[in-house]
């Protein structure tokens, strides 16, 4: 049992289930727009992910520990030099237009955990955007967005179309509300400096504009020219079941009641698009 909740461990905190999530909403944008599986940017994308998350994650901590890392911390950095190295080779199989956006995603990204940045606009000491008081959820849900719709669009030469912005539209509105049940977990560890939503608003204004969030990321879909019927009783599933998820997330929930189950839900949305 304590070796399979060590593996388990391993697969969060080395972000491969995060990663899976994404790769997963990548999938699903290729799916919608009838385009054939791209294994170089779906891969791409599974490690970009991995290396990505891992560099904000542990950024700090590797600069803490120096020469004295802890064991688990120098297996997940020795896993993420394995994961850039995947990542390069996938890049390389990549178009340029997609490299450039991959350029403008990865520069969000280091400035998100790199304190490089004019002391006056922060908060705190971190000096990094993920400091800046109630901007994280929303970069979160840029760079998401740009990575699961737009780089596996732009690397099939896909024109942006009405139906792209409004799937952009409705990606963003999904992963805000994905977040959620991470900051009310966080409600009573993260810095007032933060200003997360639940920290400004409460726990349950956050959970009603969550469900006003999703209604409208549902509503969306008949907005656009290609309505499919199968696809909209999918997303109407997929709705109701992040709808009870923030329902009944609380600052008393395990910590892998987010970690795991919230973030399984674009890949429970992807196994039910290619079923039905």
């Amino acid at each position: 049992m304590s070796r399979l909740k060590r593996i388990f461990d391993f697969y969060i905190n080395s972000s491969i289930h995060v990663a899976l999530a994404v790769y997963a909403m990548s999938w699903l944008t290729l799916l919608q727009f009838d385009l054939v599986y791209d294994k170089h940017v779906l891969y791409f994308v599974f490690f970009a992910t991995i290396t990505g998350y891992n560099f904000v994650k542990y950024f700090g901590l590797a600069k803490l520990y120096h020469r004295s890392l802890a064991r688990w911390l120098k297996v997940i950095q020795v896993f993420s030099m394995l994961c850039f190295a995947a990542l390069c080779f996938y890049a390389y199989k990549l178009n340029l237009q997609t490299l450039i956006s991959v350029g403008i995603f990865g520069l969000a990204t280091f400035l998100y955990a790199v304190p490089v940045l004019p002391k006056k606009i922060f908060l705190d000491k971190q000096h990094n955007l993920r400091s800046i008081s109630g901007l994280k959820i929303y970069i979160i849900a840029l760079v998401w967005t740009g990575v699961t719709v737009f780089l596996p669009l732009i690397n099939a030469n896909y024109a942006i179309s009405d139906d792209v912005i409004l799937t952009a539209l409705q990606r963003f509105l999904f992963v805000i509300v994905l977040m959620f049940p991470f900051e009310i977990r966080d409600l009573n560890y993260d810095s007032l400096k933060l200003a997360t939503v639940p920290q400004q608003i409460g726990m349950k204004r956050t959970k009603l504009i969550g469900v006003v969030l999703l209604l409208f990321y549902f509503l969306l879909e008949f907005l656009k020219d290609d309505i499919n019927n199968s696809r909209i009783i999918i997303l109407g599933v997929v709705t109701l079941i992040t709808m009870l998820f923030l329902a009944f997330s609380n600052t008393k929930r395990p910590m892998f009641y987010s970690s795991f189950f919230v973030e399984a839900i674009p890949i429970v949305w992807l196994l039910l698009s290619l079923i039905f």
